[in-house]
């Protein structure tokens, strides 16, 4: 049995005793006519608790690949923020993530360029503080008018760049032709 949201193999034992998925953590964007969901799912049995994260390509008459789902990361003890944006040219999924069992351990930010057809990750990339002295928060994603920048903008507490220009806890974050090139992008703190 597949989850109609997922595209996970649902195991014998119930879906209630494997997941818990909340509403609230589900964001959705369109590419070349497919909806994809971005979700974070408690996995069952484990404390503290740790979120999985999913990229869902649905099925329906208007996409042209099956429904597939695809892990990006996960997040201990913290709910991911999410953020997904999308045009024919890829897939940009956006999360904040805990990834130590400390209390006091740093948030960070994962991006990934995700290929629509395929589903896989093209490119991987996100924001850290250095040495992790503090945390950052994605806010948002959003895909300019030109259809290849990418642009991200969040909080942080320290620099996440050494090229970071500007002084503040909020940052934008722009890559020029993310889903055609590595280029880093430049930071801009306010």
């Amino acid at each position: 049995m597949v989850l109609p949201a997922c595209g996970v193999e649902e195991p014998t034992g119930g879906l209630d005793e494997v997941f818990d998925v909340r509403e609230a953590e589900l964001v959705s964007a369109v590419s070349r006519g497919c909806v994809f969901e971005l979700t974070s799912v408690v996995r069952a049995g484990t404390l503290p608790p740790i979120h999985d994260i999913f990229l869902s390509r649905l099925a329906s008459g208007t996409c042209a690949w099956p429904a597939a789902s695809i892990g990006l990361g996960t997040s201990i003890n913290s709910t991911p923020s999410l953020s997904l944006v999308a045009n024919d040219l890829g897939v940009a999924a956006g999360f904040t993530v805990k990834s130590g069992y400390s209390g006091s351990s740093p948030r960070t930010v994962g991006i990934k360029h995700v290929d629509p057809e395929l589903l896989t990750v093209v490119r991987n990339t996100g924001f850290a503080v250095y040495l992790g002295t503090g945390s950052v928060f994605l806010g948002y994603l959003a895909i300019g008018a030109d259809g290849t920048t990418l642009t991200a903008g969040g909080t942080k507490a320290g620099i996440i760049s050494p090229t970071e220009t500007g002084s503040g806890s909020n940052f934008i974050a722009t890559f020029p032709d993310f889903f055609t090139s590595t280029t880093p992008p430049s930071v801009v703190a306010y």
